[in-house]
């Protein structure tokens, strides 16, 4: 696959640089450029990065930072089996618990949540930084809703770290499944109050809590170029209306496409 010429492979990580450097330079550097490529698609175009991330594995399997990679690139793509493979296989190659969240989300979503929530007790939460416990809490309490438990998916959310005023990477993720959960079971108030401190906390735009907010508060959104297109149809039958009242009405059977091309091939 082609790879824009400004992509050297000197964009991505000094960790991953340095795992790549067990391999023959040529091989290393196109190695990075493929790397570089999965980062950059992962987001906007996830079929496209996990295109870019299986030559990777072709050419490094065995580089943990290439399994990994893949395995994200999978997980886009909702290939949940072969991410949670290419996870395993990082980990066994570095000995991380790093994954251990994503891994148990890639068992929710091959419909497994009662092993999701069984990875959420296991020994290796706990030597999981804050970040990955707090996205151990939010798979788990997925897993919970998945089994339909959402009573206990509330109490799984609440936690010192949605209670806390302090902003970080994960809060507007937690406070909008807090808000989500709680919405499901009916706690509409609550659930409008959670959803619009999502929203304050959530910087990126990584949630829709202001779409959220905005459909419990009974707004809705009209696209202006639709409203536009609606106006002008509109006004075009109506001067179409009057011209038949004035010329008489069209032959019967004659539809409109077989009037004219619009714009100056008309002429």
């Amino acid at each position: 696959m082609p790879i824009p010429e400004d992509v050297t492979g000197d964009e991505i990580d000094k960790d991953v640089r340095q795992e790549l450097m067990s391999l023959p330079k040529t091989l290393a550097e196109d190695v990075a450029r493929n790397l570089v490529m999965v980062a950059r698609l992962i987001d906007e175009d996830p079929e496209e990065a996990y295109a870019y991330s299986r030559i990777a594995l072709r050419l490094a399997s065995r580089v943990a930072a290439v399994r990994e990679a893949a395995g994200f690139a999978a997980y886009a793509t909702q290939k949940y089996s072969e991410a949670l493979a290419e996870f395993r296989a990082a980990r066994r190659m570095t000995g991380s618990v790093e994954l251990w969240p994503v891994m148990a989300d890639c068992e929710r979503g091959l419909g497994r949540p009662e092993k999701a929530l069984a990875m959420a007790g296991e020994p290796e939460v706990q030597k999981l930084d804050k970040a990955g416990q707090v996205e151990m809490r939010l798979v788990a309490a997925g897993a919970r809703r998945d089994m339909g438990q959402i009573d206990a998916a509330i109490v799984t959310l609440q936690s010192s770290e949605l209670a806390s005023h302090s902003v970080q990477p994960w809060t507007a993720r937690l406070r909008y499944a807090y808000a989500d959960a709680l919405l499901e079971v009916g706690r509409e108030d609550e659930a409008r109050e959670w959803f619009g401190k999502a929203l304050e906390a959530d910087k990126d735009g990584s949630t829709d809590a202001s779409d959220r907010l905005a459909e419990l508060d009974g707004v809705e959104f009209v696209d202006v170029l639709d409203e536009e297109a609606d106006t002008a149809d509109t006004s075009g039958t109506a001067r179409a209306a009057e011209a038949d009242d004035e010329t008489g009405s069209a032959p019967e059977g004659r539809d409109e496409q077989d009037g004219p091309a619009a714009g100056p091939a008309a002429n």
